[in-house]
């Protein structure tokens, strides 16, 4: 294909797929503006699919024309020159969202400094919008931010560092990630985990996390997509304070749910269900039982193990300890879901055999086949990991060797669009 076809096929696909996602927000409706003040009915929906798969398509074409037809000191510059994170924590520390729901048409910015005591600058008048409601107390996404914008930001300005420290340059433990390098300066010791475990508010705050991470990847589609109506049990392991099973539970009434953890995130899991779904406790259809997954054997024989955003904590020895434990506890007709992000492939070769073999959806020429931007979050999900737990995100060859090692078979691929879910059965 000629360089100018190249470009104009990028240009329909833009015009496609952002007509997709227009069709999809009428759905629901008017589609959304960019002033509007309040959330669109879509925002919420459990199952977000279409859409992002439409926004996937979206912004890897966009981006792909920008970097095409920009000059390269335009693109390069633009990659490093970004400091939102650093106004973003600003605007979600100070609670500026909160603030504004007081103000619908708006404040001016000298009034909003002396209600956050910062200097008055000369600028205009401020209000919410659609966007900037997810910096609310209430919304669990905020917590997801505040998670990026300040402890793994800190391990990222000290990526390079470790690299090259001859002492950690090649471990893959936790304590010695760049995040726990740039805090043991100050005498902190233990891995990111531990912080938690220690630290009564971090703890909440990054169950919080954990809820506000389904909307970010749209990962309760799985309750839509995968037919849990034709199952009675789902083990919920890691499961935290319910950010899947509670979902699980209000939308499949028919399956009970054993969630496992360590006991502190499931004595805020009952605090919480208690509150959220006290007819899951009354008709004992959920159950919390306290697991170590590194040293024991989830409870026996259920039909579902579900882990969501588990194994990417993990290197691979770590992971298979976790799997193989898994693998122990599994009947003949038991099934393993490991829901993460997956790294698409680059070659297109390589994409084209794992569509047909798995289905995993690879994007249309002349796209990356990786989908390029428009799958970038798994890309800096996968940064993130490192930055955080010394690990990673993983390739579906890499899901397929820690599936042999376990002795698990993959048996089908669920693309999400953002997400995977792969499917497994005992080998």
């Amino acid at each position: 294909m000629a360089n100018k076809a190249k470009l104009e096929a990028l240009l329909t696909l833009i015009n496609t797929s952002a007509r997709d996602a227009i069709a999809l927000y009428e759905q629901y409706g008017d589609v959304p503006a960019i002033d509007q003040m309040e959330p669109h009915p879509l925002d919420n929906a459990v199952d977000q699919t279409a859409l992002k798969s439409a926004i996937r398509t979206l912004e890897g074409a966009c981006a792909q024309i920008c970097a095409t037809l920009a000059p390269p000191s335009h693109t390069a510059i633009n990659l490093v020159q970004v400091y939102d994170h650093a106004c973003v924590r600003v605007v979600a520390r100070e609670r500026v969202s909160d603030i504004l729901l007081k103000y619908p048409k708006g404040l001016h910015v000298n009034e909003l400094a002396k209600k956050i005591n910062t200097p008055p600058v000369e600028m205009d008048v401020f209000a919410n919008n659609r966007l900037s409601l997810i910096l609310l107390d209430e919304h669990p996404v905020k917590y997801m931010i505040l998670l990026h914008v300040e402890s793994t930001a800190k391990g990222a300005t000290v990526f390079y560092e470790t690299l090259k420290d001859p002492r950690i340059a090649y471990s893959y433990e936790q304590t010695a990630a760049p995040v726990m390098y740039a805090i043991n300066k100050d005498g902190t010791e233990g891995t990111a985990f531990d912080l938690i475990a220690r630290d009564d508010n971090q703890r909440k705050c990054y169950n919080t996390a954990m809820r506000g991470l389904n909307r970010i990847m749209g990962s309760l589609a799985v309750l839509t997509h995968f037919p849990f109506e034709k199952y009675s049990t789902v083990v919920d392991v890691g499961g935290g304070i319910g950010a899947f099973s509670l979902p699980l539970a209000k939308m499949h009434k028919n399956v009970k749910i054993t969630i496992h953890d360590l006991p502190e995130p499931l004595a805020q899991a009952r605090d919480i269900w208690v509150r959220e779904c006290p007819e899951a406790l009354a008709e004992n259809r959920v159950e919390f039982d306290d697991l170590n997954f590194f040293e024991q054997v989830p409870v026996k024989g259920k039909d579902i193990y579900y882990l969501r955003n588990i194994i990417h904590n993990w290197d691979d020895h770590e992971s298979t300890i976790i799997l193989s434990n898994i693998r122990k506890a599994l009947g003949p007709n038991s099934r393993v879901l490991i829901h993460d992000y997956v790294l698409c492939q680059l070659s297109r070769k390589q994409a084209v055999i794992e569509a047909s073999e798995f289905g995993v959806v690879s994007a249309p020429e002349p796209l990356l086949a990786n989908f390029g931007v428009g799958n970038m979050r798994s890309y800096q999900q996968d940064m993130t990991m490192l930055f955080v737990y010394n690990a990673k995100e993983r390739t579906l060859q890499d899901f397929l060797a820690l599936a042999t090692a376990a002795r698990l078979k993959l048996e089908k691929v669920w693309d999400l669009a953002e997400s995977c879910v792969l499917e497994y059965s005992a080998a």
